[in-house]
């Protein structure tokens, strides 16, 4: 069979271009991968287009508003969701403007499909307390109990991604007189985070007791579920939501709340770019407007406390008649 040009171009890019040419993380071509996916299900559920028989004449921005739509009301996405598909067909779409410049007029239209406006949740973090009684659940009799604790003792202290958390191997962790973990990131960016002495400690017990410290386990994945593979997001997931006492909490709740916690200690925010892998402090900026609007209700507050009830001058006749002498 005979392909055709968007199949040609999609699997041009998500295999040769992302990986070869722009050194895009595993990570990230997955969820680029699962954009195109739906879109090829919506096609085929919703349009009656086989995938092998869509042409770029036919990828039009009507096509894309409709499956946005879809992937809204249908699948009941998010808005933040919606927005990261889009940022995927966009980001094909300008790689198109130079592989297929014929198709030019039809995807610039494609690119000025706008983003959907919507009001963020506010910054989810828990306090210290919050997390000391996180830490405090695992069983540390049991090992499992012992690589909860370590995995989440890293989590915290490294403000971590979880993508960065379960893709760690046993090299990752130095151990010598200044602790630090190799994290690697978006864009296959490499970073050096210094761990707390405690974090150090669960880390150097656990990788004794699971002999990870010999030369021939170091390029062994760190941590690993039931089945000695390694873990996954969702694995990291599960473990966090046991000891979470029923709270909604997610892994990069974690992250945020290292973020805050550095914060509200004094550290410069430049080090806390630096600590999250952020490539612009212009991100991590959103911990320091979260601190501030958390101070500024709190003073509200206390000022809503301590103001005295305010009475009504215009009915204090004696004052009335003093103000009425000055003229």
């Amino acid at each position: 069979m005979k392909q055709t040009d968007f199949a040609t171009h999609l699997t041009k890019y998500l295999s040769i271009y992302l990986p070869g040419q722009r050194g895009i993380s595993v990570d990230t071509i997955k969820s680029y991968s699962d954009t195109f996916r739906l879109f090829l299900i919506f096609c085929r559920d919703c349009r009656k287009v086989r995938p092998e028989k869509i042409s770029l004449q036919m990828f039009t921005d009507k096509l894309i508003i409709d499956f946005l739509d879809w992937l809204e009301v249908e699948r009941g996405n998010a808005i933040s969701t919606r927005n990261q598909r889009l940022a995927a067909i966009h980001a094909f779409c300008r790689y198109l403007l130079t592989e297929s410049p014929n198709h030019m007029a039809i995807l610039q239209r494609n690119l000025a499909v706008s983003f959907k406006k919507y009001t963020k949740p506010q910054l989810g973090y828990l306090s210290a307390a919050d997390m000391t009684e996180i830490f405090s659940g695992p069983d540390l009799s049991t090992a499992n109990g012992r690589r909860d604790l370590a995995i989440l003792s890293l989590l915290y202290d490294s403000g971590a991604r979880v993508s960065e958390l379960v893709n760690l191997h046993a090299r990752d962790i130095r151990l010598d007189d200044f602790p630090t973990v190799t994290l690697h990131g978006k864009g296959q960016k490499m970073r050096h985070v210094p761990l707390m002495s405690k974090t150090a400690e669960l880390l150097k017990k656990y990788i004794s007791e699971n002999h990870l410290d010999m030369p021939q386990r170091l390029d062994d994945p760190l941590f690993v579920n039931r089945q000695k593979q390694k873990l996954t997001r969702a694995g990291v997931k599960y473990i966090l939501t046991k000891y979470a006492d029923g709270r909604e909490i997610s892994p990069h709740t974690l992250r945020h709340t290292k973020a805050m916690h550095l914060l509200q200690s004094g550290v410069n925010i430049v080090y806390i770019r630096d600590i999250l892998g952020h490539s612009s402090v212009d991100t991590t900026d959103i911990y320091a407007r979260a601190d501030a609007e958390m101070k500024r209700k709190a003073i509200e507050k206390l000022s809503t406390q301590l103001t005295p009830d305010t009475p009504d001058w215009r009915a204090d006749n004696a004052l009335i008649h003093w103000l009425k002498t000055l003229g």
